[in-house]
């Protein structure tokens, strides 16, 4: 009994650990918030304000259009989200589920693109763009990245769990393969689906190179490209800068919250299987 007790301590004390590290930095930022310039920059720090202000929420939103950037970010994370999620599904699906001349040799070369950094194809992309003509538009923003490599490889982890007598079952009945995937496959798969959807939505809400890359006016920035313009070269404006962080933070944050059930289950099911 003492051997199981001492064991208890020590992992509920290793447990408290591991989420007094975790909430911490979030807890600093909430707090430094409220702060002025001069005690966010002061050595040694300090956890609480000595005066506490709202100034740096007005001063964000006085100082660039939150509420446009805001709106670009939601319309470029989600669409890019939605869109990858259901073109991957259905490339996830077909590599899992059916059966092709030269399947294994495409799905390798998929995952390849895996190893390539962004930064080797970023030229090449914008020029691409510059050519097409949809430079600084939500459709050149949106169309390179309405699928990727990392959402095949995840969903077809997925599909391939599922039985393959729910194909044979269907097909019986004369349901084409579209509607296989879209009635059955896809139902089942909602748990995968919302997780790749948030990993996606958190990817390119946070992005930065990426948008900045591909917008040339303020009217089409996102937000953290909005965001860099208080910490650069010259300029450190930390108060702002974090309260602009906090505001873009709370969306994904209450998403979280929404599909945790989800996101918990796709991560165990998916994470498990190659």
């Amino acid at each position: 009994m003492k051997r199981i007790t001492v064991s208890k301590v020590v992992q509920a004390f290793i447990c408290l650990l591991i989420v007094f590290l975790i909430l911490f930095p979030f807890a600093w930022l909430v707090i430094s918030t409220f702060k002025l310039q001069k005690d966010i920059i002061k050595w040694p720090p300090t956890f609480w304000p000595k005066t506490w202000t709202f100034d740096n929420y007005v001063e964000v939103f006085d100082r660039i259009p939150m509420a446009r950037y805001i709106s670009n970010t939601v319309i470029f994370a989600g669409a890019v989200s939605l869109f990858s999620a259901f073109f991957d599904s259905l490339a996830g699906y077909a590599f899992a589920k059916l059966d092709f001349r030269g399947k294994e040799l495409l799905f390798n070369i998929v995952l390849l693109t895996m190893l390539v950094p962004f930064q080797i194809i970023m030229i090449p992309l914008y020029i691409e763009l510059h050519i097409v003509g949809i430079l600084n538009t939500f459709v050149g923003l949106i169309l390179p990245r309405i699928t990727s490599a990392y959402g095949i490889y995840f969903m077809r982890s997925f599909f391939t769990g599922l039985p393959k007598e729910l194909q044979e079952a269907a097909r019986i009945d004369g349901m084409g393969e579209f509607g296989i995937f879209w009635r059955i496959m896809l139902p089942l798969c909602k748990p995968a689906f919302l997780t790749f959807f948030i990993f996606c939505l958190t990817s390119n809400w946070n992005d930065l190179l990426y948008p900045m890359m591909m917008t040339s006016s303020s009217d089409m920035r996102t937000l953290p490209a909005g965001l860099a313009m208080f910490v650069g070269e010259g300029v450190r404006e930390t108060g702002p800068a974090l309260a602009g962080a906090l505001i873009s933070m709370l969306p994904l944050l209450v998403l979280y919250c929404v599909a945790q059930k989800y996101f918990v289950e796709g991560i165990a099911v998916s994470g498990m299987k190659g």
